[in-house]
């Protein structure tokens, strides 16, 4: 019997597949959520639904294929009608921290390419402010030991990601990883566009107004939160 977290989980994954329509080009986000996401748009491709879908990661392209579903590349198509991606922390203005399973650029190119980015996650992912999740950082390694100390003097404590073997974690594009606690973040925005403009850094978990819609189970009751966006 799973637990109340992860039926949580299935349920805003089962919500946010929903919204896949017949002809789309949809992107396949990563993580735990977003894995439910993916098996229950298996169950409606392997029921009729045509899709064609690009995934965000290895492990979400290997599900991908095991469901049947179609994938594609930015070979084929440069826009995406929606993704659907979990999420380490989303606030009340419905900006995210991302990329706890390690996927944060491809993740944010693919939803940076949909015209819709629908966020799927379990309460627990809910917060008032953005920071308790250590914020991750993908870092070129020859720049890593430079752009730690720079994070520190930003004010966060660092850490270099490794794997089971106690090796520093190589992301999907051979990046390493820095997860960075700022417990809370002050001012993300400002964050944001200092990491952005630092040689060195690929890209940041930090998703600010890019989720269009939100679905966050709460127990039985699933809840859809929408960015009201400028007419």
């Amino acid at each position: 019997m799973d637990s109340p977290q992860e039926e949580e989980k299935r349920a805003a994954a089962r919500r946010g597949a929903s919204f896949v329509e017949n002809g789309m080009v949809v992107g396949l986000g990563s993580g735990s959520t977003a894995a439910y996401a993916i098996e229950f748009l298996g169950e409606r491709v392997r029921a009729g639904l045509a899709v064609r879908a690009i995934p965000t990661s290895s492990r979400s392209k290997q599900l991908a294929e095991r469901e049947g579903i179609p994938l594609i590349d930015f070979g084929s198509v440069t826009e995406l009608d929606l993704t659907i991606d979990g999420a380490d922390e989303v606030d009340p203005q419905l900006d995210l921290i991302k990329g706890g399973g390690g996927a944060l650029v491809r993740e944010k190119v693919v939803a940076s390419a949909s015209h819709r980015l629908i966020i799927v996650a379990d309460s627990s992912k809910q917060v008032r402010v953005l920071g308790a999740f250590p914020l991750p950082v993908v870092v070129v390694p020859f720049a890593v030991p430079r752009i730690a100390r720079l994070i520190v003097e930003m004010g966060a404590s660092v850490a270099l990601r490794t794997d089971e073997a106690k090796q520093p974690f190589i992301t999907d594009d051979g990046n390493h990883l820095l997860d960075c606690r700022f417990d809370p973040i002050p001012d993300a925005r400002a964050l944001a566009s200092r990491l952005g403009e630092t040689p060195g850094i690929v890209d940041h978990g930090l998703f600010l107004g890019m989720a269009d819609l939100v679905v966050i189970a709460r127990g039985a009751n699933v809840v859809e939160l929408r960015r009201e966006r400028p007419k």
